[in-house]
């Protein structure tokens, strides 16, 4: 986890993401797929977004995925060693209405969401249910409860279990990786922000509630003395859950124990990681494989 500022009412950033494979023998064929540009959603305004790729690839083509992210696929059929893709977006957060003292009860929500009678809440539901890496379970339900037990109000409850979870759970890099699903992480009471999300996403399913993974970036500041070191940030996870019509969707941070503002950049939505993961892809030939991954964000003047 890095230090955090206080929120603006709007930011302008650029973010600067450089992915690096290195083959110890050469790669013949390689088909991938980036989910790394941000879309125009939640307040996000896009100024530009730029993909470079080396090799140049011998096609690629954008699309629009299932849950509305951007999509660029590529394929790059001559021999190489290394394949480099960077993506340098300029944009916009504007930050979303302080819903944190919204008196709406968590039981409507619940209710609402049980038997949808609106199509934007019949559209939510979809995220109620299990998804690849997220399970819904009677131990999820167990741990959540307490928080809505204490709390009448959506919004208190949800603050409450995303605070608890920052607490509970151990911030640990060694302590999972990528494939690591949401009940493994439980047991564990440790992780990463990808496995901080999906906790926090089982447990709110596993309640009835709709929840969903959000990925991004968040703006960080070094500890006092230190000097920002660029590439040094990090991709982040956080997630969204859907509080009924006139909540909307509220996005949370259990990682960093808050409520998401203009500090989170987000990029892509889905049921888990699986939906969002930033660069997968097959390859034939290769060898050993090394990966680095350097990723900047930096304020812009409007």
């Amino acid at each position: 986890m890095n230090a955090m500022i206080a929120p603006a009412p709007s930011a302008r950033y650029r973010i600067a993401h450089t992915t690096l494979y290195r083959y110890s023998t050469p790669v013949a064929i390689c088909h991938n797929q980036l989910r790394m540009l941000p879309r125009a959603w939640n307040g996000v305004q896009i100024h530009s977004s730029e993909v470079d790729i080396s090799p140049t690839p011998t096609w690629r083509a954008a699309h629009t995925d299932y849950y509305q992210n951007k999509v660029l696929t590529f394929a790059i059929e001559s021999l190489h060693t290394e394949l480099k893709v960077s993506v340098v977006s300029d944009v916009t957060v504007n930050a979303s209405p302080d819903l944190s003292a919204h008196p709406t009860e968590w039981k409507t929500v619940q209710q609402a969401q049980a038997c949808p009678v609106d199509d934007v809440t019949l559209a939510a539901s979809e995220y109620r249910y299990e998804s690849p890496m997220v399970i819904v379970s009677a131990p999820l339900a167990d741990y959540a409860r307490p928080s809505f037990d204490k709390f009448p109000r959506f919004m208190d409850a949800l603050t409450d279990l995303t605070k608890r979870i920052h607490a509970d759970f151990r911030y640990d890099t060694r302590a999972t990786n990528v494939t690591t699903k949401a009940d493994e992480a439980f047991q564990l009471r440790a992780g990463v922000c990808q496995d901080f999300a999906h906790v926090q996403i089982g447990c709110l399913r596993s309640l009835g509630f709709a929840a969903r993974y959000v990925s991004g970036y968040l703006r960080t500041i070094p500890k006092e003395g230190e000097e920002k070191l660029v590439g040094a940030d990090e991709s982040h996870a956080w997630l969204s859950v859907y509080g009924g019509p006139e909540l909307g969707w509220v996005d949370c941070d259990p990682t960093n124990a808050c409520l998401v503002y203009t500090d989170h950049i987000p990029i892509c939505i889905g049921r888990d990681y699986r939906d969002v993961s930033p660069m997968r892809g097959v390859a034939i030939g290769g060898g050993r494989t090394s990966l680095s991954v350097s990723v900047d964000v930096s304020t812009v003047e409007s």
